[in-house]
Formats: C-alpha cells, structure tokens, sequence
C-alpha cells in the first residue's frame, strides 16, 4: 500500500485542496497537469464516511437479494415442479461463480478502480435479479386445479365424484409430461441457473474490494469501527430477505394476470403459490438504486487523518493501545512487524499474471500445511454445510412438519432465528475485545459454542410427528402396500390422476387428494366470521357419510412448531458465537512470527487483502 498512498501523504505541499484531494487517483505523480473529472464531484464523494454509507447499503441490497431465493424455495418448487435435489442445487449454484473468481480477485484488487469494479458487479447483480423474474412472464398462469378443463372454472364440479357416464372427456393423463411442457420447464429452470450464477459473479467485487478500500483510507484507529458498522448493517440483510419473503408468499403468484372471477384458494391452501418473483423485482430496485454512487467514487482518496471524536473520548483508556493480539507473542516490535507486513503486501502487486497463476497453488498448499490453519476452515466448512442446508430448506420443512403456511415459516425465521444469530456474532466479538483472548482462548471459546449448539440440537430429533395418512398413497394399518392406488369406495368415480385437490377427514385423520378419490358428490361453502370454508358432503368413502374440509389435514404436532423454533434459533446463536474467534485465530497466523516448515517468502498477504477478506460475512 506504501507506493498508493504515498502521494496522499505529501498532501500539505498543495497548495490547491481540490488537486490535493485527487492527487492520490493517479498512478504516476507527474500527472499533475492533465486534469481529472473527479475535480468536480462533490466532497462527499471523497469521504470515507460517505462510502462506508454507500457499502453497508450495498451489502445489505446484495444479501437480501441473495437470499430472497432459499426464502421462497418450496414455493419454487410448487410452481414450476422443481424436486428437492433441483432446488437445492439451484441455491447452491450461486457460490459457483463466486468461488470460481474470487482467486483472481486477489490478483487484480490493486490494479482497477475498486469502486467502479463494485458498481459494475452490483449491475450485474441487479440484472440477475431480473433474470431470476423471467420464468414468471414466460410461463403460463398458474392451474392449481388440472383435473377441470380449461373453458371450465377451477375447483368446481370436475373434482366430485361422477359416473363414468356423465364424467366430461378426460384429460390425457401423461399432459404434465409432454414434451412441450417438459421443454418449458428446462428452459425455465436453465433460466434461473443462469440467474444464480451471474448472481454469484456480480458479487465477487463488492465485499472484498469494499472491505480494502475502507482499510486503506480509514484512519487505522476507525477502521475497526466502520467494518464493525458494515457487517451489523449487512446482517440485516438475510433477516430482511425472509421478512420480504413473508410479504410477498401473502399474494397471489398472478397477481399482475388474475383470472376472470378471482380464485378460490386461499394461503392456508396448499395449492396455494405466492407471488415469489415480486420479492426479486424489489430487491434488484434496491441493489440499482445502492449501486449509482460507486461510479462518482475516486480510485483513491485522502487518507482520514483524525481519529473519531468519541473514539478518543470513550476508548482512549489505558487497555486501549491493545486492540488485537493481546498475546505477548504479538507485541514484540511492532513497527518491525508492520514494515514486514508491507514488504510482504508489496509482492502481489509486482506479480505478472502468470507469475501469480503459478505461485498461487504453491502459496495455498504451504498455507493449509500449517495445522491451525487447516483446522479452522474445516471448522468452518462444516459449519458453513449446517447453515447452507437449513437457511435453503428449514422453511419447507416448516411447512411440511408443522402444517404452517409458507409466509409464517419465513416470519419464524426473520425475526428470530436470524436476529439471534446476529447477536451471536455481535457476543462473540465482544467476548474476544472484552476478555483479550488470544489464538488459546479463542480457539477454546470456539470449542464451547460448538458443543453448547450441538447441546441445543439434539432435542431436534425427537421434536416431531408422523405423517397423516393419505388414502391411496400411504398404507393404513392392516393392509398391504401394494392393495391398489384407489380405495374400493371410489371405484365408480371418474377421478383425473392429474389432480390435486386435497380434502381432509377430521374425524379419522386421512386426507384424500381429490373429493373425487373420497367419493364426494356434493359442495357446500359456509360463511363464518367472513371467511368462506368448503366442505364436500355425501362422501362414500367416509364413514357415516360426514362431509370433509377442503385442504391438508393439519399436522398432529403444529403445536410444536414454537418450542423447535426457539431450540433452532439458540442453536444458531451459539454456532454464531464462533464466528469472531475462529477469523481470529486465521488473523493471528499473520500476527506471529512464521514457522520456516510452514511458510514461504509468499504469505498470506502475498494472496491480496481482497482474498482472504472475502469469506469474513457469514454464510446465507
């Protein structure tokens, strides 16, 4: 960083402010006489302040955006009849592009325009956002009821049960897997790939590149501070993907196209698909709208001079001058160790593109030999696989276990298990601040909030219910699996094996897909306390005739959904207490002289700050 900043340092030769800020955007001092475009932005542009604004804002776009996807996954699934495996490797795909060129990251970090590079990425983010909104406007409106004909209302009489002789013209029973639907479906899904990759590469630039600038023109005693802010305001960001994701699941997916008449279903239904792409047009606007100020940042600005006023009021005590590495190891000359740090940083920078393609395998495997190191990041691996799988499909399991609606399952998760992760983080940096913990205790602190959310995790297992029976599909007790697809009962019924329409026997607990495979004849709706509730009567297959609900049967242990929730969320909150300790124990590694049979004249500097800066968010 010596050779950027030095021109900023001879700032109070300058006669002129204005050249004096923009003196350090240029690469070579003697080009003082052509003028620059940035003479004219306003100061606010040249304030770290502003920019760490600009960032947390970004961020917090970016991970909402991000994870707007695992908050409205199942109603993904419903709508275009995507599998588990399908959706959850969708999620996935968008750490491919990311891991992908991150590496190069490191390489190219001190060589562009940082803050432009983050505004092109958020475009890109911002247009993968919608990408992800396509498959909407390309598909047709949402049936939720295949077993009527097209001219026919949904949810009518074609779901009773009738004779053969008045049923209307059945509908082929391989229409959901013809070849033009399956086509669309492909293409859609190929779509949403796409939407998730791009997504993924978008965001390589904004988080490390952010976190570098930040660091080279803060003020060393604020940048502890203005990251500190950066990653509190980030945080919000998944809360607020699930709470958008909450919001939008309440309306109907065609909103913008709705039929003639209105629909018939309601949230609680579980035909029922909300408006998932709403949520993806609302988080590109916002990504956009944060993006425009990158372009109107300088390559490099003054270096912040003062500490913040507060800091120097509240902070300035007599522990103060101890801000990391409390460890004696660490205080051994550390105007020695901060030349060292610079030489060290000075190499990247001096390396040819294929000189860093060929040093770089070298640097990574000398890196994980060393075994803290190594330690730490399957730690963090396995930590990462727990919340990578529950953030993706913790809400349908909700759903599913619970009988909960897809919109209630996301509030559950946005405004308790995420904001008690984020106390988690916010704890566990305070505990390693306030009690001086060195590499030891870190690791120590580590261990315990892994054993206390492993602690918290194993009543998970035995918090749950079976599922109800579903005639025709589960076997009832008594009977064989293989006794046929349709009770007896509902043998002279014409009934589609295409539809879905479920209905619910309260009294015996069996759901039956359609009325039809209940042998219902008969339609009702009630109106009580302004809702309208359907019930379908003169069921043969029903013992004594008593009319069925429409919908699911609920779950026989919803009443649990409250005691796993906060048990989950306790959990999360002792997993996040980690997080500070373990980046720290990796952060000391630098911090401590270097051990000749793990290290090399390339270290982890060597790599760029913008590499090993950029795993520091929690995973989404």
């Amino acid at each position: 960083m010596g050779p950027r900043i030095g021109p900023v340092g001879e700032e109070p030769q300058m006669p002129d402010k204005d050249t004096k800020a923009t003196m350090g955007t240029e690469d070579t001092p003697g080009s003082k006489a052509s003028p620059e475009p940035q003479d004219l932005r306003p100061r606010v542009f040249r304030s770290i302040k502003f920019f760490v604004l600009c960032h947390s804002a970004l961020q917090l776009a970016q991970l909402m955006i991000s994870g707007y996807l695992k908050s409205s996954i199942s109603t993904v699934e419903k709508r275009f009849g995507l599998s588990s495996q399908t959706s959850g490797l969708l999620a996935a795909f968008n750490e491919v592009g990311n891991t992908a060129l991150i590496v190069f990251v490191s390489y190219f970090g001190s060589r562009v325009h940082r803050p432009r590079m983050i505004g092109y990425g958020a475009v890109l983010v911002a247009l993968a956002g919608l990408l992800m909104t396509l498959p909407h406007f390309i598909s047709e409106p949402y049936r939720y009821d295949h077993s009527s004909p097209e001219d026919m209302p949904q949810d009518m009489e074609a779901s009773l049960c009738l004779p053969t002789t008045l049923a209307p013209a059945p509908i082929p029973s391989n229409g959901s897997c013809s070849s033009n639907t399956e086509t669309k479906h492909l293409t859609v899904v190929g779509i949403m790939f796409i939407a998730q990759t791009l997504l993924g590469v978008g965001g390589v630039p904004i988080q490390p590149f952010g976190i570098s600038y930040i660091d080279d023109f803060a003020h060393h005693s604020n940048s502890p501070l203005y990251l500190g802010i950066l990653f509190a305001v980030t945080m919000l960001g998944p809360g607020m993907a699930y709470g958008l994701g909450s919001l939008m699941l309440r309306l109907y997916v065609d909103i913008d196209r709705m039929p003639e008449g209105g629909i018939s279903l309601t949230s609680k239904d579980p035909r029922w698909v909300g408006a998932w792409w709403l949520g993806f047009l609302i988080s590109a606007a916002m990504v956009a709208l944060a993006a425009s100020p990158y372009f109107f940042f300088p390559r490099e600005m003054p270096k912040e001079k003062h500490e913040l006023r507060f800091r120097r009021k509240f902070l300035a005590g007599p522990a103060s001058p101890v801000s990391k590495g409390e460890d004696s190891s660490s205080e051994q000359s550390p105007g020695e160790s901060l030349k060292q740090q610079e030489g060290l940083a000075q190499i990247a920078p001096d390396l040819t593109v294929l000189q860093f393609i060929k040093v770089f395998p070298r640097v990574l495997l000398r890196t994980l030999r060393h075994p803290i190191f190594l330690l730490v990041v399957l730690s963090q691996v396995c930590m990462s696989c727990m919340v990578a799988g529950m953030a993706t499909f913790l809400p349908k399991f909700l759903e599913r276990q619970f009988s909960v609606t897809a919109s209630f399952a996301n509030l559950l998760i946005g405004c308790l298990i995420i904001p008690l992760a984020m106390v988690g983080i916010v704890v566990g940096g305070v505990l390693v601040k306030r009690l001086h913990l060195g590499p030891l205790h870190s690791g120590v602190l580590c261990l315990l909030g892994a054993l206390f959310c492993l602690l918290f995790s194993l009543p998970l297992f035995f918090i749950g219910c079976s599922t109800h029976q579903i005639a025709g599909v589960t076997s009832g007790p008594g009977s064989q699996p293989g006794q046929g697809l349709l009770p007896n009962c509902a043998e002279p019924c014409s009934c589609s094996s295409d539809g879905f329409n479920p209905v619910c026997d309260t009294r015996a607990h069996v759901e039956y897909i359609t009325p039809c495979h209940a042998g219902c004849t008969g339609r009702v709706v009630q109106e009580a306390l302004g809702k309208s509730q359907v019930f379908y009567t003169n069921c043969s297959c029903v013992v004594g005739d008593s009319p069925v609900s429409a919908g699911s049967c609920d779950s026989a242990c919803s009443h649990l959904v409250l005691p796993f929730v906060v048990l989950v969320s306790l959990g999360a909150a002792m997993a996040s207490v980690t997080h500070t300790p373990s980046f720290m124990l990796i952060l000391s590694l630098d911090a401590q002289p270097c051990d000749p049979r793990y290290c090399h004249r390339y270290h982890l500097h060597t790599l760029g700050p913008e590499l090993w800066t950029s795993s520091r968010l929690p995973l989404l």
